[in-house]
């Protein structure tokens, strides 16, 4: 999957999110996801030898979402990650980013084993 100090790097930012979460914080535990699954897509694009050229997760997440050969679920989750807050700082669905930011990051370390990987 991911080597230990990219997988410790996701982690803490799942944690965050996680501790985010049970302090009523769902603005930041949303930026904490997005932050953890940026983590996992920009290790997915260096082991396929692509260039990083702007290393936020957001750019990344969009730049996943773009590619043809994204699976329709990842490019949903990558979609609901980049989704932004309305002017009272809520998002417009009850989805769970935690959860779906896992998603995405177990399909990334799969593509990196060349379990599914184009």
């Amino acid at each position: 999957m991911f080597d230990l100090t990219i997988q410790n790097a996701i982690n803490l930012e799942l944690n965050r999110a996680e501790t985010a979460r049970s302090s009523a914080n769902e603005g930041m535990a949303r930026v904490c996801a997005r932050r953890a699954a940026g983590i996992a897509i920009r290790a997915l694009f260096t082991a396929a030898g692509e260039a990083i050229l702007d290393p936020s997760a957001y750019v990344l997440l969009a730049r996943l979402q773009a590619l043809e050969s994204t699976p329709a679920e990842i490019k949903t989750i990558a979609g609901n990650l980049l989704t932004r807050v309305n002017p009272d700082y809520t998002l417009p669905s009850q989805t769970d980013l935690i959860a779906q930011a896992r998603i995405l990051i177990e399909w990334a370390g799969k593509q990196i084993k060349g379990e599914h990987f184009d």
